[in-house]
């Protein structure tokens, strides 16, 4: 998408300034224009911010996050996979001693990171898929914790979100003093 916008006046909305589509349909590569009336005068065009880079064709996105979702699940579906008693995974909690002492996943397997090339082997049955989970989205623990597994030629997914959000939709958290059911985010 590209905006021409004038110097001086704000980009009106599209249904005020009027569109012209280009590209070729069903490719990925449409764009549309959008031109505000007192933008000849300048001639600036910008690409809208969104569409810098423009959307992949439709069987690239679909592969895109095919693959995604082959390497990562939410904390939605662990919790449903969890509470269905057969979930299919063991779920790892890759944080550090002080991290799982504070609280973790009731039913996860505590297995620090750097412990991983040590300790999986005697912990984890290579036939069965792992999930791990460190504190959140700014944390990689828990995809570092996924690459050691995978070297070590386990079947392996990262829980996204991690205690963190798992926390926020209000799931239960084993502590030290039993289980803590918190309220969820709204």
């Amino acid at each position: 998408m590209t905006a021409t916008i004038p110097s001086e006046a704000p980009l009106t909305s599209t249904a005020a300034a009027g569109t012209a589509s280009t590209g070729t349909p069903g490719t990925g590569t449409a764009m549309t224009d959008v031109v505000n009336p007192g933008a000849a005068a300048t001639g600036i065009t910008l690409p809208s911010p969104a569409l810098r880079i423009p959307p992949a064709a439709p069987a690239d996105a679909a592969a895109f996050f095919a693959a995604r979702l082959t390497y990562q699940t939410d904390v939605s579906d662990v919790h449903a996979s969890l509470e269905s008693g057969a979930p299919g995974f063991v779920l790892l909690d890759s944080r550090a001693a002080s991290g799982w002492d504070q609280g973790h996943v009731p039913g996860a397997l505590h297995l620090p990171t750097a412990d991983i090339p040590a300790r999986a082997a005697t912990l984890l049955d290579p036939a069965i898929p792992v999930i791990t989970y460190c504190w959140g989205p700014g944390c990689d623990g828990a995809t570092r914790a996924a690459l050691a597994l995978a070297q070590l030629g386990y079947q392996v997914k990262e829980m996204i979100g991690g205690i963190e959000y798992w926390i926020r939709e209000g799931f239960p958290l084993e502590t030290p003093t039993g289980l803590d059911h918190r309220t969820p985010d709204p």
